[in-house]
């Protein structure tokens, strides 16, 4: 199915993300994970692609297991920075194979000391590659407090715009604590021309330094309100979950209300997190 297709009806949608377990780890140790999860309802389940940029084979079986075993839509990741079109198109054939028709296309993490391969830049020429190989629909990422690499945030919306004209039917976007950041984001796209549905990509509070770690990577700002949450309660392991449950399901109730076409929940594999906010919320959607 059509993810777009899910936009028509103008209520907000609510998807996940899981990752793959490490290599260290059998597949199967992220099957209860998924069950949990499924059994939530999402509108669909994003899966990961491997550390560091690296293909992953479990990404491609773990999206097929959701659609075809727990009947949920799912988007399997790809990163192209460090690969072939040749082995782009490997990835893209195992996804049909295993019945997936929907495809996150990202440009990845450039791996240090490895041989850099040059058949793509930018995820806008992968998701042209994957238009034009056919067969799949395409979301995109975006950054609604401007892409780490990006000049500016004019340049910013300049090549996310390319990304859109290139194929990207809906975006979605990377995490962010400040609802107003957001809505500004989405202000300055649609005014840029870019009309697909942006999903709001929200990631619980949990462990503050596993939140640093995100922020830093990911360029994302931490608001005073947010930032005393985090102090008070971060010898409070329980206490941080709660309050960060809380700030997360408070996020989603405003972008609800202020007809956001949907929420994309960073799970970090949590199904007990996901499902404190999705019981929440639920009634809202």
């Amino acid at each position: 199915m059509n993810i777009l297709d899910m936009y028509k009806n103008d209520k907000t949608l609510l998807s996940f993300e899981v990752f793959p377990p490490k290599k260290t780890s059998p597949i199967e140790s992220v099957y209860g994970v998924l069950e949990e999860l499924c059994d939530m309802n999402p509108a669909y389940v994003s899966v990961t692609y491997g550390a560091g940029g690296t293909a992953s084979d479990n990404t491609c079986a773990i999206a097929g297991k959701i659609k075809n075993d727990y009947k949920v839509e799912s988007i399997a990741h790809i990163t192209c920075v460090n690969s072939t079109k040749a082995e782009v198109k490997n990835a893209l054939d195992s996804f049909k194979e295993n019945n997936i028709e929907n495809v996150l296309a990202l440009r990845g993490d450039i791996v240090p000391d490895s041989e850099p391969k040059t058949d793509f830049r930018y995820a806008s020429e992968l998701t042209q590659f994957i238009k034009d190989v056919g067969g799949f629909h395409i979301a995109g990422a975006c950054y609604p407090e401007v892409h780490p690499e990006a000049k500016d945030d004019v340049s910013d919306i300049i090549n996310l715009k390319k990304k859109v004209d290139a194929g990207a039917e809906f975006l979605i976007s990377q995490l962010f604590y400040d609802n107003k950041t957001f809505y500004d984001f989405e202000k300055r796209c649609r005014l840029a021309g870019i009309n697909v549905p942006i999903e709001a990509g929200i990631m619980p509070v949990i462990n503050k330094k596993q939140i640093q770690r995100m922020v830093s990577l990911c360029g994302a700002s931490l608001p005073a309100k947010f930032v005393r949450v985090m102090n008070r309660y971060e010898s409070n392991p329980e206490a941080l979950r709660e309050a960060g449950i809380a700030y997360a399901v408070d996020q989603c109730v405003d972008l609800i209300a202020n007809g956001v076409s949907g929420i994309h929940l960073y799970t970090m594999n949590n199904p007990y997190v996901a499902r404190r906010i999705t019981e929440s919320v639920s009634k809202l959607l």
